[in-house]
């Protein structure tokens, strides 16, 4: 891949100016489409996979998805018009807390399979607009539970006090709304209490719970229900590239659980996003000044974290390999570019924060004024999540390969 890499970056070169420093972002299609038909293909019969489209919602990659995945989920009215934009044939579902009234009768007005529900509020509007509108709607109620034990990720959803769901002592009210709207149909439970999940086994565990309080509420309220959303949330190891969540083992497991749990009729349906993308991005920022501070070397790259706020916003040093540059040509006076080899490198972006750092003190064999940082696992919560009009720099280039 790191050959294919480098044959991009030089095309990228080579179309603009000379004196114009490359920063860009190049993804590969044809990698992103194998690893989605890979985790298709080892699902359980009974099970979907949604695209979680808030990871990386760019036309290309939505058009490469569409064709393997069950459907796209939205988080956002300008998401659920963005999706129906570019693949209006491909299913639609809608959650996240806080949804504007005009959002919910968006939602209604494109016939999305599934609101996930967040609140008696919110069910309240979705009953009044259907009402109004004389429309039905399909909603999933999304609910907090208690892990009861289970360790929790550096990104928990619920389980704990957090604005997502609805509580359980607040169910029996919500069976009671949506019982009372003739237009509103319970088609089941969305949980999705963790993310950033890197341990198969605690996941696995994890779906036993999903799987015994969906037994138990079907059962304690006599539900009609078929359909359990058990979210996403499957990690990536930044620190340790290497190290990847087996989902085809974790497939192979789930199976024999639904199997365990007489659930073979029930649809269980995820919505993962970072999974699904993050190795088919890479973000490139040339080295543009190295400088020796107090001790310590500092790469300034082409760019930041105001393109690649990734790294930033998950506290870690991302992985990065080196692609060997032009060396920057030889200043009057006999000046030349700063070398270094064998060191411990920082790597900064431009803007004027000490926070714009990319990663901390990695070792290099050899780095120069010119080479290019290729940072890997860019495909996810990356420029689309980065602070982009912070200081009005130009946007990176993009490249699909």
């Amino acid at each position: 891949m790191s050959t294919q890499i480098n044959k991009t970056i030089i095309a990228l070169k080579e179309t603009q100016a000379p004196e114009t420093p490359l920063c860009a972002y190049i993804y590969d299609l044809a990698a992103l489409t194998r690893h989605a038909t890979e985790m298709m293909q080892v699902l359980p019969k009974n099970c979907e996979l949604y695209y979680a489209s808030k990871a990386n919602p760019e036309e290309q990659i939505l058009n490469a998805l569409a064709p393997i995945v069950d459907g796209f989920e939205a988080a956002s009215g300008g998401e659920l018009a963005w999706l129906h934009q570019c693949q209006p044939q491909v299913p639609l579902i809608f959650g996240g807390p806080g949804k504007l009234v005009s959002e919910l009768e968006q939602a209604i007005e494109l016939g999305v399979e599934a609101i996930h529900v967040e609140s008696l509020t919110e069910l309240n509007r979705i009953a009044e607009i259907c009402q109004q509108k004389e429309k039905n709607c399909q909603i999933l109620l999304r609910m907090n539970i208690s892990l009861q034990g289970l360790p929790a990720t550096k990104l928990t959803m619920g389980g704990k006090p957090t604005p997502f769901g609805l509580s359980e002592n607040e169910l029996a009210d919500a069976l009671a709304m949506v019982k009372a709207s003739s237009h509103i149909k319970l088609l089941g439970f969305h949980f999705h209490l963790m993310s950033h999940q890197l341990d198969r086994q605690v996941h696995l565990a994890l779906m036993k719970l999903y799987f015994n309080t969906f037994i138990t509420w079907k059962k304690r309220y006599a539900l009609d229900v078929n359909l359990l959303n058990v979210g996403g949330g499957i990690g990536i190891d930044y620190a340790n590239p290497e190290q990847r969540f087996d989902w085809r083992l974790f497939c192979q497991e789930l199976d024999v659980l639904i199997e365990e749990s007489q659930l073979s009729a029930v649809k269980i349906r995820f919505e993962c996003g970072r999974y699904v993308t993050a190795d088919c991005g890479f973000y490139v920022m040339q080295v543009l000044d190295i400088k020796h501070n107090h001790g310590q070397y500092f790469a300034v790259g082409h760019g930041g974290t105001h393109h690649f706020r990734t790294p930033a916003a998950q506290n870690h040093d991302h992985p990065f390999f080196i692609v060997n540059g032009e060396p920057e040509k030889e200043i009057e006076g006999g000046f030349s570019s700063i070398k270094i080899n064998q060191e411990a490198v920082t790597l900064v972006g431009q803007l004027c924060t000490p926070k714009d750092v990319l990663a901390t003190q990695q070792y290099v064999e050899k780095l120069q004024i010119g080479d290019y940082l290729v940072f890997t696992q860019a495909g996810a919560y990356a420029w689309n999540i980065s602070h982009q009009n912070f200081l009005m720099h130009a946007p990176p280039r993009v490249q699909f390969i």
